[in-house]
């Protein structure tokens, strides 16, 4: 039983917070007056968030029309109180006090109800309607006789606003309370003692009242009662008749007068009403009041001196007492004058707008200026203000002229608002003053100016024709026309890699003109392309672009324009033909296509055997090349390139089991994005050593010339000549060993070829540029290396093989070739060069 029990108490509980987590329903309470930053509750926490992801999910409250005083910490999540919390101000008596609140969940989007109680505390203390309370009592009132009394209020609510009262102690008066209902509570004054008006005529109490508080709040209210005499005194002015003298400039509510008649009764017998009769004029009534209560007479309308300067009027004065009792006075009430008409202001004529260029002296306007009063309160002296480029000449009596003592500039002020003020001479002074808007017509004296006097701009060659390539811009601080600039090329010329430089700053190459490139939109500045730019052509171009503006005569402005154009990389790498025979390049033409080397059996690893040579038209990295093998399938790797030198070199030592030939395919890429590429064919015929010798003698014979020849070093000659008779020695003594002679090859000495050495190889540049770079990690290694001839193909000697498939790409980075370095201050092949 108990367990089944405890089961549907666990499904009311669940049943519960589910519905309380889908309509997302929080409560929280908090005191009034609770200080700023005071945390109410954590609603992030509450709703189920994790830590953080309040501030991630922007949890925020939503305002709502009333002003909840409370707000949602980013950071933490928590609601806090951000401003000053009055239960009495939100509710009113209203209990309990609940605000309903929306709390946004944007990420994403959720609504949350959040509702917060605001808990009364005791912080308003009883308040009666009044300070003190007038209370008149016949003196004949029997004992017993009861006066109800007005109550305090308390904002608060609850035992904070459960009140009682106390009397001060007296011989006269008692305090009793009843209760209407439950939440009414009238205090009542009981007469315990006669009452004599010659032995006291005012009794002075205090009703205290307290509320049930902890602690408690206290309010009082002053009791003054009067004893109540019979009426046999009528009131008595203390003066018949009353002289005022009033500016007519007295404002509206101004006190004139005030009357009093004294009544020798008591209580409602010396209670005195007034009343005004009798005006003369009888408009007086609209222009003043009389307080019925105090006798107060106020100025309730306008006093003219030229319309009426006197008025008169009777006041009656009657108490309260049965029967009434009255008395009269007289009131006379003089309007002085006064300096009450300012001056007036008024433009007969006005010609604007004002040309900048118009001469000193110019008359602008013409005013009339005048005062209604006489004497000193109407004379009137003028000016005006602020003081600037016009100044005020009088011309006739009452008449000025606006004229011109500045030159303007509508650049610095385009308009000037002035005003023409006038003052009389009275005392206090009046003034006059009237608005003028001189507005400042242009004239065409400032030319066009760019913002720089060179622009620089870069444009990506074969670009769109029409591209906007720039937006210039002059400007012009006229307007309309004067300030209204056109935009044209002015001819310079063309500027590029084999271009010099003109007398006049410019760049030529070929005489053709920029405006064959660009040209400049008219309106708008824009700067746009003819037709597609070409690296390869032009660099840069440098020109002017003239601003003219419209006016009357025009003027105009220059800004010279260097367009640089930027490669891109439109040019794929171009295999250059053997040098020389191809004794530079390693390897000599067979067929079309293809490229002829030869290498020893027996080779080490890392013998050079060819070098594959490529331009690319472009320029940086668009024409920085690498050179990669594309190894045929099934056959391990015997040679590798080098990466960026191009040289080919074998990758182990060969034997005469890896075959007479081999044929590699060689592609050549750069570094541009996308990088393009050219593939060459190089066919490696593998023979003999002495062979090899004599036909790198013979390659290297054949492909020499007279220019060669002139350029060749004795000495290396020498050198030559002395390698190849050992190789040819060494032929001789393996053709007798084998008693298998082979066909001789003649051989001669071929021109060496001078390469510039580093550890990522040489940059080559576009051929146009004639150039070459080399780069070098670390210590410098820019020596000079003499590669071994390369060797034509034998004689009758055709590939036999087929070209394999092309496998894929493989990137084969090449260790330093074992070659002889010669430093450039020993080499006298160098000192030759």
């Amino acid at each position: 039983m108990g367990e089944c029990l405890w089961g549907a108490v666990l499904r009311v509980v669940a049943v519960q917070a589910a519905w309380a987590l889908c309509w997302g329903q929080v409560r929280y309470s908090v005191p009034e007056e609770a200080k700023a930053g005071t945390v109410v509750g954590r609603v992030a926490q509450d709703l189920g968030l994790e830590a953080g992801e309040a501030e991630a999910r922007r949890l925020r409250l939503v305002p709502g029309g009333r002003r909840a005083s409370v707000e949602v910490s980013g950071a933490s999540g928590a609601l806090v109180v951000s401003s000053r919390l009055d239960r009495e101000e939100l509710c009113g008596k209203s209990a309990p006090c609940a605000l309903r609140l929306e709390v946004l969940l944007e990420r994403p989007l959720r609504v949350f109800h959040v509702e917060l109680e605001v808990t009364d505390i005791n912080d308003n203390a009883p308040t009666f309607p009044a300070a003190r309370k007038n209370i008149s009592i016949a003196e004949s009132s029997l004992v017993g006789s009861r006066f109800p009394l007005e109550g305090a209020s308390d904002a608060d609510i609850g035992a904070n606003a459960q009140l009682s009262y106390t009397l001060s102690p007296n011989e006269h008066f008692s305090l009793d309370i009843q209760k209407s209902n439950e939440r009414n509570i009238v205090p009542e004054l009981v007469l315990r003692k006669p009452l004599d008006r010659e032995t006291m005529a005012v009794h002075r109490l205090l009703l205290t009242a307290s509320d049930g508080g902890r602690p408690s709040l206290t309010g009082t209210m002053e009791l003054v009662i009067s004893v109540l005499d019979a009426n046999d005194n009528a009131p008595q002015f203390h003066l018949s008749l009353y002289k005022v003298q009033l500016p007519e400039s007295a404002a509206v509510g101004t006190l004139v007068a005030q009357v009093n008649a004294t009544d020798a009764d008591e209580g409602i017998n010396s209670e005195v009403t007034y009343t005004a009769t009798s005006f003369i004029p009888p408009n007086g009534r609209d222009v003043i009041s009389l307080n019925t209560k105090t006798g107060e007479i106020h100025l309730t309308g306008a006093l003219d001196f030229e319309e009426v300067s006197m008025f008169d009027f009777r006041i009656e004065a009657r108490d309260q007492g049965w029967p009434p009792l009255s008395s009269h006075c007289s009131v006379e009430l003089e309007v002085l004058d006064v300096n009450d008409n300012a001056p007036e202001v008024r433009v007969t004529s006005l010609s604007v707008p004002v040309s900048e260029d118009a001469s000193l002296g110019t008359v602008v306007a013409l005013l009339s200026v005048w005062d209604r009063d006489s004497g000193s309160n109407g004379r009137v002296r003028c000016w005006v203000w602020p003081s600037g480029p016009f100044v005020l000449e009088a011309t006739l009596s009452g008449s000025y002229s606006l004229v011109l003592r500045e030159l303007l500039d509508r650049e610095r002020v385009s308009e000037y608002e002035v005003e023409v003020r006038a003052e009389d001479g009275g005392s206090p002074s009046l003034g006059g003053r009237v608005g003028l808007r001189v507005p400042v017509s242009d004239v065409n004296d400032n030319a066009p100016s760019f913002a720089q006097a060179v622009y620089t701009v870069l444009a990506r060659e074969n670009n769109l024709a029409g591209a906007e390539l720039a937006r210039l811009w002059a400007r012009d601080p006229d307007e309309a026309g004067n300030g209204r600039v056109s935009y044209s090329l002015w001819e310079g010329a063309l500027g590029g890699g084999s271009g010099s430089w003109g007398s006049g700053g410019s760049v030529s190459v070929g005489g053709v003109a920029a405006s064959s490139y660009v040209s400049v939109e008219a309106e708008s500045g824009v700067l746009r392309a003819l037709q597609p730019l070409d690296y390869e052509e032009v660099q840069v171009l440098q020109f002017e672009v003239r601003a003219v503006d419209a006016g009357e005569p025009s003027l105009c402005g220059n800004a010279t324009v260097q367009l640089f154009v930027v490669d891109e990389n439109d040019n794929a790498p171009a295999l250059l033909p053997a040098a020389g025979g191809g004794a530079e390049a390693g390897a000599v033409s067979g067929e079309a296509g293809t490229l002829w080397a030869w290498a020893s059996w027996g080779s080490p690893s890392g013998q050079v055997v060819a070098k594959i040579r490529a331009v690319d038209a472009d320029s940086g990295y668009n024409a920085w090349l690498r050179y990669e093998l594309w190894e045929p399938r099934g056959k391990s790797a015997l040679f590798r390139v080098g990466l960026y030198s191009g040289e080919v070199s074998t990758a182990r030592a060969l034997e005469e089991a890896d075959g007479p030939r081999q044929r590699l395919v060689i592609v050549v890429r750069d570094h541009g994005e996308p990088a393009r590429s050219a593939t060459a064919t190089l066919s490696v015929s593998l023979v003999e050593g002495g062979e090899a010798a004599l036909a790198a003698a013979a390659g290297s014979s054949s492909g020499s010339g007279p220019a060669a020849a002139a350029a060749t070093n004795v000495w290396l000659v020498v050198a030559i000549c002395g390698v190849s008779s050992l190789f040819l020695l060494a032929v001789v003594l393996y053709g007798a060993s084998r008693w298998a002679p082979r066909a001789a090859v003649l051989s001669g000495p071929g021109p060496t070829t001078l390469v510039c050495a580093s550890e990522v190889g040489s940059w080559s540049y576009s051929q146009r540029h004639s150039r070459s770079l080399c780069v070098a990690d670390g210590a410098a290694k820019s020596d000079l290396m003499v590669f071994s001839p390369n060797f034509p193909p034998p004689p009758g000697a055709a590939p036999k093989d087929t070209q394999p498939e092309p496998p894929n790409l493989l990137d084969t980075v090449s260790g330093p070739p074992p070659v002889s370095f010669l430093s450039p201050e020993n080499s006298p092949l160098f000192r030759s060069l």
